[in-house]
């Protein structure tokens, strides 16, 4: 995308301030601890009805949300509340915090007294791990290290066989198991990163925050993980726009949506070298980089499965990732690969109203 190019230094290497930045490493926490205003707008739509909306920096990408509701004043309380809301869940789940939850049990490999939402993000991870024969892997934070920590020392992007294979060794989600108010690890070692399943959960619970203060009208979008309630001022669906990674300011698609959630995921926002090739996205079976796809978009009833459904599918071979994209109820995909071949499942259209 163009705005990574400048991030890029003239010998082709991204500088590591930016590179923080864009990959996260500054934590989920860390982000939105210090919310930054963007832009912040109230308008009057008619003499029964105001549209808030506001952007800020939040877990590591802008954040937007749009509300609209019949008081000015009750809609911008409720996002605030909701912004505040988004910044504890974001420091609950961050993994760069030692101190944090979700710090202490990669650091010990137990936690005896994990709050209910870690629990109920690994949980549904867990699920996720089964739906997809293993695609998705919350367990490959060996894998992640390895190749950051390489970068950061400006090492050779080609890892030697033999360390890789001892991360793999310390992935499995099937190693990861609950009981009660504990997690617990198997195998030494092992750590979790929940980067692909965490922020589509605090949009989600953005959303039901909203909801609860009568907000039933809204939009919040995450660094492309979107959940849409009720309907625009008009009256009419949200319209979400799906943007082609490959061409910026083209979008191949748009959806409109009610109440659901889409989440996108693909190679283009954060990767170690120039060519793309070695991303964020982590193979737990091979410890590569997924090569096929360039953006997986799914459309699902919430902002977690959406994200955790993009990231598992586009883990996958494309054929095999819309066959499980098509055995599931009220849900979608769009695919486009790098020779800029599409796939659409049946029911990517499905919520269009």
């Amino acid at each position: 995308m163009e705005r990574n190019r400048d991030l890029f230094n003239r010998k082709g290497s991204m500088d590591r301030r930016s590179f923080l930045k864009l990959s996260g490493l500054m934590g989920l926490g860390a982000a939105s601890a210090v919310l930054v205003p963007v832009g912040a707008e109230a308008v009057r739509f008619d003499r029964r009805r105001h549209k808030v909306s506001s952007t800020r920096l939040a877990m590591g990408t802008l954040v937007s949300m749009t509300l609209i509701h019949e008081s000015r004043d009750r809609a911008q309380d409720a996002m605030g509340r909701a912004f505040e809301e988004m910044d504890r869940l974001s420091r609950l789940l961050n993994r760069y915090d030692r101190s944090t939850a979700v710090g202490r049990l990669n650091e010990e490999g137990r936690l005896a007294d994990a709050p209910p939402e870690l629990r109920e993000v690994v949980i549904r991870a867990l699920h996720h791990h089964s739906l997809s024969g293993g695609a998705f892997d919350i367990t490959v934070k060996p894998v992640v290290d390895l190749f950051k920590d390489r970068y950061e020392a400006g090492k050779p992007l080609d890892v030697p066989k033999s360390l890789l294979e001892d991360a793999l060794r310390l992935v499995d989600a099937r190693a990861v198991t609950l009981r009660g108010e504990e997690i617990r690890f198997s195998r030494p070692g092992m750590g979790l990163t929940l980067d692909g399943i965490a922020k589509g959960y605090i949009v989600d619970r953005v959303s039901a925050q909203l909801s609860r203060r009568g907000v039933e009208n809204h939009l919040v979008n995450a660094g492309g993980d979107i959940r849409t309630r009720g309907s625009r001022m008009d009256g009419a669906p949200w319209a979400v726009a799906i943007e082609d990674p490959q061409k910026r300011g083209a979008y191949p698609d748009i959806l409109r949506m009610r109440d659901g959630a889409v989440a996108t995921s693909g190679n283009y926002e954060i990767y170690y070298d120039r060519e793309k090739m070695v991303h964020h996205i982590v193979n737990p079976g091979s410890g590569g980089s997924p090569a096929l796809s360039t953006s997986v978009s799914v459309r699902a009833g919430t902002a977690m499965d959406a994200d955790a459904l993009a990231t598992g599918v586009f883990v996958m071979e494309p054929t095999g990732g819309m066959r499980l994209v098509e055995s599931l109820s009220d849900c979608g995909a769009m695919i486009i690969a790098r020779n800029g071949k599409r796939w659409t499942s049946r029911g990517w259209k499905s919520e269009a109203r």
